[in-house]
């Protein structure tokens, strides 16, 4: 016998914008884990049925589930739902043809031993708004050579300050892994930073990592300090050499944020945008009147040019003829 709970949990969910807001949530980061695979040559994300229904009967812990959503009494009403999802479309029964390959099943029906695919993209407002961030970052960026000088100027020193972070980050990270290593432990801040593999939040997870060396490494630490502590002794006991790479670091970051490493070339561009960049034509009727009045100035055809060539060759073979007798 249902209870008005359950009849009113039906009723909600009997409705396509509820729905859509279920899909919403189960197609997000909250919802249950899915897995990958190809079908009809594309990338579909696809569960278990059952994994399902028990994801809306008893969510993970540390789920949020939505204020907006009633929560499931039962697995027959999260079952019931799952029938409304595969009805109208939001996902379809698949069957497995090999690994990570999918192909549409026959079945329609739901059934939590079977494999469904989820045709629901999600909530697409994100998206939306990062493709238009996209685009307008890109025609921003194409529009560099009319931006204002002041702004250039900003955007050279944030690339340039940045540029020198990372490099920092990366020095120190691989410092202290070395200082420490050398003492017979791995120790990395951020041990996760350049995983591709990771989002950029998950990247910064944890903060550091701190473990015993694995046996058999003592060699190769000792030989590590020895050079570490070696170019150290160098860099103190021959202050000349290691200023003056001190000093020529310090000229190449001066030159680096004044911008005169590479000449900057659209600024000008833009200061002569409505020049000529043609010989005015006032200038052009000036040189032709200094070139008529000219009496060192001689017209001379194309033809009578080549006869002088040659007859300057024939005379130059003359006096060689001359000089060899």
């Amino acid at each position: 016998m249902t209870t008005n709970g359950e009849n009113g949990i039906s009723a909600f969910y009997e409705e396509d914008e509820n729905l859509k807001k279920l899909c919403n949530f189960l197609r997000s980061a909250e919802g249950p884990a899915v897995r990958e695979a190809i079908e009809m040559e594309k990338r579909v994300y696809y569960l278990k049925g059952e994994k399902l229904v028990n994801f809306m009967v008893e969510p993970k812990k540390g789920t949020k589930w939505p204020s907006n959503l009633p929560r499931f009494e039962s697995r027959q009403q999260a079952i019931t739902v799952c029938k409304d999802l595969c009805k109208f479309q939001f996902m379809h029964r698949s069957e497995k043809r090999g690994k990570g390959d999918l192909v549409v099943s026959r079945v329609r029906d739901f059934d939590e031993g079977g494999y469904f695919t989820w045709m629901y993209e999600g909530d697409k407002t994100f998206s939306h708004l990062m493709t238009t961030g996209l685009i307008a970052g890109f025609l921003f960026c194409t529009c560099f050579p009319i931006w204002p000088n002041f702004l250039k100027v900003f955007v050279w020193y944030l690339s340039v300050s940045l540029l020198i972070f990372i490099f920092l980050l990366i020095t120190v990270r691989a410092f202290m892994f070395l200082l420490i290593w050398i003492l017979g432990y791995e120790f990395w801040f951020l041990p996760n930073l350049f995983d591709e593999t990771l989002s950029f939040v998950d990247s910064f997870k944890p903060v550091y990592s701190f473990e015993k060396c694995k046996a058999g490494q003592l060699p190769y630490r000792i030989g590590v300090a020895v050079s570490f502590f070696s170019f150290c002794w160098w860099a103190v006991t021959q202050p000349s050499e290691f200023d003056g790479f001190v000093a020529a670091q310090g000229d190449f970051l001066k030159d680096l944020y004044a911008g005169t490493l590479l000449s900057d070339m659209s600024q000008q561009d833009k200061e002569n945008i409505d020049k000529p960049k043609v010989q005015p034509l006032d200038d052009l009727l000036k040189s032709l009147d200094n070139e008529e009045n000219d009496p060192g100035i001689e017209d001379t055809s194309e033809e009578e040019e080549i006869d002088n060539l040659l007859d300057n060759l024939v005379d130059t073979d003359e006096d060689i003829e001359v000089e060899e007798d």
